[in-house]
Order: C-alpha cells, then sequence, then structure tokens
C-alpha cells in the first residue's frame, strides 16, 4: 500500500472569541487564477479574513469555507465560525496555519433598549 501523508486538524474552542468580517468571502484561486475545488467533496473554495479577539487580544486569519456559494457577509459583521479546525502546513521551505470552517454564521446585532 502505497504511504498516505495524513492531515492534523486542530479543533478550535470558539465560546470565547469573538469574530469579526475583515475581508468578506471570495474565491481561492490557484496559481493559474483558476478557483479551487475541495479535493473530498469537489465543492468551490472561498476564503474569507475574520478578526478573532479574546481576553488575550486580536489576531486575524483567513477562513476558508468549500460549498457552492458563500454567506454574503459585511466588513464589520459579527460572525461565529462552525467547525472551526487548523491545518499545519508546511511546503516549499514555508509553513504556517490554514483555516476551515463548516459553515459561518452571521450573529444577530442585540436589540437597544
Amino acid at each position: 500500500m502505497p504511504w498516505r501523508a495524513t492531515v492534523m486538524e486542530l479543533l478550535i474552542d470558539v465560546s470565547r472569541k469573538s469574530f469579526t468580517v475583515g475581508r468578506p468571502f471570495d474565491r481561492r484561486l490557484d496559481d493559474n487564477g483558476v478557483h479551487r475545488l475541495d479535493r473530498r467533496t469537489s465543492l468551490p473554495l472561498w476564503a474569507a479574513q475574520l478578526v478573532v479577539m479574546d481576553e488575550g487580544g486580536a489576531d486575524t486569519i483567513v477562513v476558508t469555507l468549500a460549498t457552492h456559494e458563500p454567506p454574503q457577509l459585511q466588513q464589520g459583521q459579527q460572525v461565529t465560525p462552525v467547525h472551526l479546525i487548523a491545518q499545519p502546513w508546511s511546503r516549499n521551505g514555508r509553513e504556517g496555519v490554514a483555516f476551515r470552517a463548516a459553515e459561518i454564521r452571521t450573529v444577530a446585532a442585540a436589540k437597544s433598549a
């Protein structure tokens, strides 16, 4: 049987973090400008920039979804990623962390009194 690399996926607890849209969804393109597809589902890949805040400060991450059409998000909108995972990667001497979610849900705005 040929050797197959396994992908480490780390599930992120989002319950004590807030997420704000920095940049709405856009197509994930390959090096030739072609819309990338998910290897497992063959669905198109979309990426959005999210600002993540918790008691330790803030950071910006790019979250990828595999879906026919991504949710329509606006900059500054509060959202919650569902089943957010981090996938460490290394390629050609470069390394980083890719973030994927099953979906992105919008957070209802609180009603003012």
